[in-house]
């Protein structure tokens, strides 16, 4: 009999299952669930959008595109970088479109690492940035985030996790899934760390329209000497509500997109030729489709945090995205039990804080991209949980 142990890479066996499916597979055999779980907004895609990949259809648009992308839809990624973010990138050399933001984090850390390299990640965190770095051979350096400093990534934290053979920093703002943000201070104190070394900053900025703050959001590839050292990645399925359009692109220097788009070649060939003519639309005439969704999240948001604190969770206000990560730990219940029980006895399911790294033990994550009747009646439920405890 064979022995599928011996077949199988030794890294990819050691790398965990990701801690959000876990309750969504429990919450799939039971009934009158409510769940809070899944980051994918409930809006449809605008019309507008969908229309565009329809008549991209009907015209007969499914051949493949150009590595890189369509460069129609490269010139619009650039523009929109340019206008919302003040940074200019040449669309012919220093843009690509990939398969969601997931496979230009992916690609980007291929390109970078060499086995042995560290890799600082700041947990509470998006699943995906550590196991990837491990599949590269490179060493994943956690920096836990603190709900005191509203889970940013201090200067003398990156400091301290600085070595000599640091290849990259990952910088996830807004974060997924505590909401917090880096504003244009946060972001100036960790370039100044930052400028005289060789590090990589792999800027993943895929809720960058979803920031609630008085100031819109920055990217650290517009501070000062940061451009030539930073990966700017984001996509559309998360401020257009195309999720299964899986489509994203990065953005940089010509020295390092070149080497992703190598890899991109190879391992992909393009992004899905329907979705990239549907992105050109939303890039040009979705704005008011975006600040209108935008505006639905920001109500809900007020209404989830307001929820948790008068359920006795304790809940810092999430500045961007569109999750609630609040404290659970007044319960005496680790984040893994809290999940479970309130799942088995309320049907309500959220996900553990320890899903996104050991930082989120004692917290939970709650999306609040679903209707408010359905959060309403989720955080009944979790109030009635919490006096019941």
């Amino acid at each position: 009999m064979i022995d599928y142990s011996k077949i199988l890479s030794d890294t990819v066996q050691n790398i965990k299952p990701s801690g959000i499916r876990k309750f969504f597979d429990i919450a799939a055999t039971m009934d009158d669930v409510i769940s809070l779980g899944v980051g994918e907004p409930d809006f449809q895609t605008p019309w507008s959008v969908r229309k565009a990949g329809i008549i991209s259809l009907e015209k007969g648009k499914t051949k493949y595109t150009s590595n890189s992308g369509l460069e129609a839809l490269r010139h619009e990624i650039s523009d929109y970088i340019n206008r919302k973010c003040d940074i200019n990138y040449d669309p012919l050399h220093e843009v690509l479109v990939s398969v969601g933001g997931s496979e230009a984090i992916d690609a980007t850390l291929r390109a970078i690492i060499t086995p042995g390299d560290e890799v600082i990640i700041p947990q509470p965190s998006y699943v995906c940035y550590e196991p990837i770095t491990e599949l590269c051979g490179g060493v994943p350096v956690i920096i836990e985030t603190l709900a005191e400093n509203d889970f940013k990534v201090t200067p003398e934290q990156l400091k301290n996790a600085i070595s000599d053979k640091t290849k990259a920093l990952i910088l996830p703002y807004p974060c997924n899934p505590t909401g917090a943000i880096m504003e244009r201070d946060d972001l100036e104190a960790l370039a100044k760390v930052l400028r005289d070394t060789n590090i990589v900053v792999i800027s993943d900025e895929i809720y960058s329209e979803l920031t609630f703050s008085e100031t819109p959001h920055v990217s650290i590839a517009a501070v000062d000497g940061m451009r030539e050292r930073t990966i700017l990645i984001n996509g559309f399925s998360k401020t257009f509500s195309m999720t299964g359009w899986r489509l994203g692109f990065a953005c940089g220097p010509q020295e390092i997109i070149s080497q992703i788009t190598k890899i991109h070649q190879f391992a992909i060939m393009c992004a899905p030729t329907t979705a990239q003519y549907a992105a050109i639309e939303a890039l040009k005439n979705c704005d008011e489709a975006v600040a209108d969704m935008k505006a639905e999240y920001n109500r809900r948001r007020r209404l989830i945090v307001d929820g948790f604190n008068k359920a006795g969770l304790t809940c810092r206000e999430p500045k961007g995205a569109f999750y609630a990560f609040p404290c659970i730990k007044s319960t005496g219940l680790t984040s893994e039990e809290f999940c479970e029980r309130l799942l088995e006895s309320k049907h309500v399911a959220v996900v553990p804080g320890t899903a996104f790294g050991k930082g989120g033990e004692g917290f939970v994550r709650a999306s609040y991209c679903y209707s408010t009747e359905h959060i309403i009646e989720a955080l009944k439920r979790i109030d009635e949980f919490v006096k019941e405890l």
